[in-house]
């Protein structure tokens, strides 16, 4: 009978074991970072209270006094710091949300562009991504913003591609929905999508388990049809397009895309999509050539095989790199500030100015972008573990 015996690991207290040799040098760090951490913070609030200047966020009460350009929701000089530091936030997670969706369709586009077989459009998608991802994101922030500004008419000479649209070196203006049924509305396509994402999910599951499909796309536009127009009803049938007119030197009504905005919106979504343009490219590229033959064999065109067979397996591959490239994009957003458009680390700036609160401001501006950026590593990483093969 063979006996065995259970090994236990007891830290003896000397400096030739390298357990306890492990735990003194961990122990070293955190004192060494917590002293540097206290003498940070005595250090600066003995340099405030040298020089007169309190600390807390009590300023964020008080009236702000100053005009923001450019905002999504409602604000006046007379509201307080609060209310233009959420302005900011908003205006910032408008530019990422757009510039996220765009520079992925375009990217997309460029990337499988750079494998065509054809020898100009190949040359082009290259010569796109080289350049574009070689320039410095600021100067093409520069170069977008002097372009809008300085090539563009004024408004008496506002070119119009479309009937009741004007685009001049004041930005682009185009008509808009007003009326009380215009919120009804937009509540109908929020549940639509929400209840056609809920479809979709359940009919993929459906699917694994009995290998019936069921029409996710007709029933999804049907409802993005029906409770839209149901909600028209709800808000009173009040509904009209408001167009912009001239009125003195520049336009009046409608909606309007600033020059600010666009000039940002340009130079993130060009210069991200040429990152994502190479993500997709490799991505398509780790995929085996027998995946194009064995979907061909059966008859599938190019488009298709690349559409239902090659970028769902690549997706795989690409989201992690991908999800770098949205925080970049996101965290590259406050470069906006150098063409003045009124986003989180512009009306920061411009709070601390007015109030000396320089360090409570830093922080705001800290954790407004480790709270979004944060945000999209979770969706991401839950994205990603959603798609990723499991093993049965």
């Amino acid at each position: 009978m063979l006996m065995t015996s259970k090994k236990t690991n007891k830290i003896q207290i000397s400096w030739n074991d390298p357990a306890f040799r492990a735990i003194v040098y961990q122990i070293a760090v955190l004192g060494i970072v917590a002293y540097v951490a206290w003498y940070l913070v005595t250090n600066t609030m003995h340099n405030l209270s040298v020089r007169n200047i309190t600390t807390g966020f009590d300023f964020l009460d008080r009236e702000a006094g100053f005009a923001i350009g450019e905002s999504s929701i409602a604000y006046s000089p007379a509201d307080t710091y609060k209310r233009a530091i959420l302005v900011g936030i908003v205006n910032t997670l408008q530019v990422s949300a757009l510039g996220i969706v765009l520079s992925t369709l375009l990217g997309t586009i460029i990337g499988v562009a750079r494998l065509s077989m054809n020898w100009l459009v190949g040359r082009l998608a290259t010569v796109y991504v080289e350049v574009i991802r070689n320039v410095p994101l600021l100067i093409q922030l520069f170069f977008w913003y002097v372009l809008i500004t300085e090539n563009l008419p004024g408004p008496r000479q506002a070119l119009r591609p479309v009937e009741g649209v004007f685009l001049s070196n004041r930005g682009l203006k185009f008509p808009a929905l007003q009326g009380d049924s215009l919120s009804w509305i937009l509540y109908g396509l929020l549940l639509a999508a929400l209840c056609t994402f809920v479809f979709y999910y359940r009919s993929r599951r459906h699917q694994e388990k009995t290998g019936k499909t069921f029409p996710v796309l007709s029933t999804g536009l049907l409802m993005l049809l029906v409770f839209p127009f149901i909600g028209y009803f709800l808000g009173g049938a009040s509904l009209a397009l408001e167009y912009p007119e001239l009125r003195g030197f520049n336009f009046t009504g409608g909606l309007s895309i600033s020059p600010e905005l666009s000039a940002l919106l340009a130079g993130l979504v060009i210069y991200t999509s040429a990152f994502v343009a190479e993500i997709v490219r490799s991505g398509i590229q780790s995929i085996g050539s027998g995946q194009w033959e064995a979907a061909s064999s059966i008859g599938l065109g190019k488009a298709r095989v690349l559409r239902l067979v090659i970028l769902p397996q690549a997706l795989r591959v690409m989201i992690p790199p991908l999800t770098s490239t949205y925080l970049n994009l996101t965290k590259n957003s406050s470069l906006a500030v150098a063409i003045g458009y009124p986003d989180i680390v512009s009306v920061v700036n411009t709070t601390l100015n007015q109030t000396g609160q320089a360090i409570e401001g830093v922080l705001i501006i800290m954790a407004a972008y480790l709270t979004v950026s944060l945000s999209i590593s979770v969706f991401m990483n839950w994205y990603n573990r959603h798609i990723a093969l499991v093993e049965r």
